[in-house]
């Protein structure tokens, strides 16, 4: 039985651009937040101190910590600043240096990101999917193998299915502990490929997700993507996720059914990308509850998913799904 008091859980699985978007939205509402995040990513300032310093990638721990964090903004302006210069410096991200050297005072890349997390005052818990430096790899439609997140989407062949080396990998029991005690689970919004699965590929916390008898919802992208997602549906990316965990346990699917303005859908032609298609029926055979809203907004010539209004769906639902649980 739920304590009325207690705040409802939500636990939310990703990445990218896309999670930190929601979360800003999200901490504003009376909510349990733990976020679990991707540390696979090979690229720009976390590659290189991840091969120089051997630790998870930063950049993505980064960005949620940015976007939970209740601190004057010059604070967080200073820990997501990007050093533009002509030496060594150049391209590295302070928050990223910060956690690199953090992680080098404590000996362990959790305990830094708690102790970020104070400095930050950040509203609700950053858990990594792995406390260790992780590679992504894809199988690609030929049966080649293309290695690090950053190359995927670039490598021009259709994904057959990912996956993570080394073979032993652990999850954190701090994170399966969240994904038990969740009364919510988020999937996304994020890259399928490349943020959202190498979460969910770690041993055991997939399973641990799958096992939760917590409502899962997936929140979908709201554009195709080059290299990953071309010309995919709502469905085709529930149907990826269920290819590489064996078993189907989604819940819901948040998709956006309002049209996008053909004058941003011709800025996005020229990186491949196109509105990704809802398609009801399929959604339907896959025994998903489909919650249809206009869901996102502009930032410039470049959409997002509506922090605030996803935010506020979210909410709605955790409030329903604790009530649902309270014993009058």
């Amino acid at each position: 039985m739920l304590d009325k008091k207690k705040q409802p859980k939500v636990v939310i699985i990703g990445g990218g651009t896309g999670l930190p978007v929601l979360l800003r939205g999200l901490k504003k509402h009376p909510v349990d937040i733990t976020a679990i995040v991707t540390v696979a990513d090979d690229g720009g300032s976390s590659g290189r101190l991840r091969e120089d310093m051997d630790i998870p990638a930063p950049g993505d721990i980064r960005n949620v910590l940015a976007a939970l964090s209740d601190v004057e903004p010059l604070v967080e302006q200073m820990f997501q600043h990007r050093f533009q210069s002509k030496n060594e410096l150049s391209g590295h991200s302070l928050g990223n240096l910060i956690l690199a050297a953090m992680t080098s005072l404590t000996g362990d890349f959790v305990h830094a990101i708690q102790e970020m997390s104070k400095f930050l005052n950040v509203r609700g818990k950053v858990l990594p999917a792995a406390n260790q430096s992780v590679v992504l790899h894809a199988e690609m439609d030929d049966e080649t193998i293309v290695t690090g997140e950053s190359k995927i989407p670039f490598s021009g062949k259709k994904i057959k299915k990912v996956f993570l080396s080394p073979r032993h990998i652990k999850p954190l029991s701090e994170t399966l502990q969240e994904i038990k005690q969740a009364d919510l689970i988020v999937i996304g919004p994020g890259s399928l490929y490349t943020s959202i699965l190498p979460n969910l590929l770690v041993p055991g916390l997939g399973e641990e997700v799958a096992r939760s008898k917590a409502k899962k919802v997936y929140i979908c992208n709201l554009m195709t993507q080059a290299g990953e997602t071309l010309d995919y549906s709502a469905s085709d990316h529930i149907k990826a996720i269920y290819d590489h965990m064996g078993n189907a346990y989604i819940d819901r699917i948040l998709v956006n059914n309002e049209e996008i303005p053909t004058e941003i859908q011709q800025r996005y032609q020229a990186e491949y990308a196109k509105p990704v298609m809802y398609d009801v029926e399929s959604l339907k055979m896959m025994g998903l509850e489909i919650i249809q809203e206009r869901i996102f907004s502009y930032e410039g010539n470049v959409i997002r998913h509506d922090t605030k209004k996803v935010a506020d769906l979210l909410y709605n639902m955790l409030v329903n799904e604790t009530k649902s649980h309270i014993v009058p």
